[in-house]
């Protein structure tokens, strides 16, 4: 028995006609030295110096792959590179933010700041702080207890709700009720922020009078913007349980709702536990409800349902915007900057939390 031998052009197209490895980082290089020069002659500025190194490696690496490679290979190294150029871009702002952040918010940011409020420092203090004849004092545990009161007050109403109405639209609703259900929850889900907390400030002024603020008003408007996220990422979650999993719990003769409440939500328990605290991380944050809602204090306040309670979020604003009278603004803006960093390590620590959470509620034979 023979065989045809394999032609030597055949090897040889198969082989040699290739940039070597180091030509992308060869060009990229030469490109960042042909970016300095073009940015130099102009008057250099980084971003004249990432477009125009960019720009020559593009075009370089896009031209020698034709020439040596062919234009289909010539057409994937200059996409390749337009993708690359594309994450760059995203990260740009990214990391821009975080180390805005971190520059101006590390310096304040400390024991002290988490373990006092503002009550009783005025502008007097700030002023001989920014002049070096006193401590800064001031901190934002106020507004942390705030933003943890409201948020957990929040949780309580958004995941009943957005879970019972989630496993009817999967497991029960059919017809009119469901798709009328969907389509709120899909509009919900776009409605701005100020929207949510102007209804929360309508309801409790009808209920209680005009002009009434807490931090349960507060957690009723972060509640509106929690539901459709809840509702929206549990459904997600059941639709992907296999149904033969359902059916072999009925032909065990259970009953439909212990099916659900013994099968159904065990399985989908993690990705619905994921999205509960990526939801609680989207709405931490929320400003503008809690400003109409909750309103601003400097003093702690224990209880979400009654008089003002303050935010991370207001807290931000209210330093950034009103420094104290009688003061520069310096002190207020650094306390905002640390805030926000605050603000920042927490919904980090929630989106780690919904990772953690995934994985180890995660089906033990999932792969």
């Amino acid at each position: 028995m023979t065989t045809d031998a394999v032609p030597a052009t055949a090897t040889g197209t198969l082989t040699h006609r290739r940039l070597p490895r180091y030509a992308p980082a060869v060009t990229l290089a030469l490109s960042a030295a042909v970016g300095a020069g073009l940015s130099a002659a102009v008057g250099f500025s980084v971003p004249a110096f990432v477009v125009g190194a960019l720009l020559a490696y593009m075009a370089t690496i896009t031209i020698a792959a034709g020439v040596v490679e062919g234009r289909r290979k010539a057409v994937d190294r200059l996409v390749t590179s337009l993708v690359y150029a594309a994450f760059g871009i995203a990260l740009v702002p990214l990391i821009s933010v975080v180390w805005s952040v971190l520059a101006n918010g590390l310096p304040r940011f400390g024991a002290e700041f988490l373990t006092t409020s503002l009550r009783n420092v005025t502008g007097l203090h700030d002023q001989q702080a920014a002049e070096g004849l006193a401590p800064y004092i001031g901190g934002a545990y106020h507004a942390v207890l705030g933003t943890f009161l409201i948020t957990a007050l929040a949780t309580l109403i958004s995941v009943p709700v957005g879970l019972l109405a989630s496993i009817y639209l999967v497991e029960y609703g059919r017809g009119r009720l469901a798709r009328a259900i969907t389509f709120f929850v899909d509009v919900m889900t776009g409605i701005p922020s100020i929207v949510a907390g102007l209804f929360a400030a309508a309801l409790f002024g009808v209920l209680f009078g005009v002009g009434t603020r807490n931090g349960f008003a507060g957690a009723v408007a972060l509640s509106v913007l929690m539901i459709p996220v809840v509702v929206r990422s549990s459904e997600e979650m059941l639709r992907i349980v296999p149904n033969e999993l359902r059916e072999a719990a009925y032909a065990l003769g259970i009953p439909k709702w212990r099916a659900v409440v013994r099968v159904v939500l065990p399985t989908a328990i993690s990705g619905i536990a994921s999205g509960i605290t990526l939801a609680i991380a989207r709405v931490v944050g929320e400003t503008a409800p809690l400003i109409v809602t909750a309103g601003f204090t400097s003093s702690i306040n224990n209880n979400p349902f009654a008089d003002w309670m303050m935010s991370l979020p207001a807290y931000v604003y209210s330093q950034a915007m009103r420094p104290l009278s009688g003061s520069t603004p310096e002190p207020s803006l650094d306390r905002a900057w640390a805030a926000a960093l605050t603000l920042v390590i927490i919904v980090m620590a929630l989106n780690l939390v919904a990772r953690l959470v995934a994985r180890l509620f995660a089906p033990k034979n999932s792969r």
